[in-house]
């Protein structure tokens, strides 16, 4: 899933754990991103991007158990849970914050290519519906979710405006005609995740943005 999505899925989680501080809730929907980053760079895990890939359907992150898998998703939920409870004294935050977890993993199983693993190494057939091996499929697909978010939280239409513009800036990674970042990527996986880090960092800014433009979802709790 966009990052732009992910990051927006905590608009969602706030909906429905208004107490909640936001920017933890950012955090959270983007957590094993940032982990999938690092392990990138420095290579536990590893990503493929073909030297003359035009599209997101020529990205393949063919290496991700810690990151991406449904078991070690659930570990790093458990874990925030934990230690939310236990530093913080707010339980009800920590369940808000593993949701936010575990809605990554979720999203991406929606729409990846069969690449997210269940339980790492056991060699279990991998989740993913293929959707992003379809690209325009994929950008349909994405801005519908951004829609659906809006919807399902009343955003106004600072929010719908802007969930779909954030989307539609990535268009050439589902637009084979359309250059983009893509080509200076191609055969660089490790700028791959750098630059996947900077765009997670921007998205989760924007939503920010947006989220504070939102009088029913309690902006002035920011934190």
């Amino acid at each position: 899933m966009n990052s732009i999505n992910h990051a927006a899925t905590a608009l969602v989680v706030k909906r429905f754990a208004p107490g909640v501080p936001f920017v933890p809730l950012l955090i959270s929907v983007q957590l094993i991103e940032f982990i999938w980053v690092g392990l990138n760079l420095i290579g536990v895990e590893r990503t493929q991007f073909d030297a003359d890939a035009t599209t997101i359907a020529d990205m393949h992150l063919v290496h991700m158990p810690f990151s991406h898998s449904i078991a070690f998703t659930m570990l790093w939920a458990a874990i925030a849970w934990i230690v939310v409870a236990a530093v913080w004294k707010q339980p009800k935050w920590g369940f808000a914050i593993a949701v936010g977890i575990m809605s990554h993993i979720i999203l991406d199983a929606l729409i990846h290519v069969p690449d997210v693993e269940i339980i790492p190494f056991l060699g279990w057939p991998e989740l993913g519906t293929g959707i992003y091996g379809i690209p325009l499929l994929a950008l349909a697909v994405e801005l519908a979710y951004g829609v659906f978010v809006w919807w399902i939280v009343r955003g106004n239409m600072t929010m719908l405006i802007g969930l779909c513009l954030l989307n539609l800036s990535s268009i050439s990674f589902y637009v084979t005609a359309i250059a983009g970042p893509e080509v200076m990527l191609a055969g660089h996986p490790d700028w791959l995740a750098m630059f996947i880090g900077g765009h997670i960092v921007i998205g989760l800014a924007a939503v920010y943005w947006i989220y504070t433009r939102q009088d029913n979802l309690d902006p002035m709790a920011a934190q």
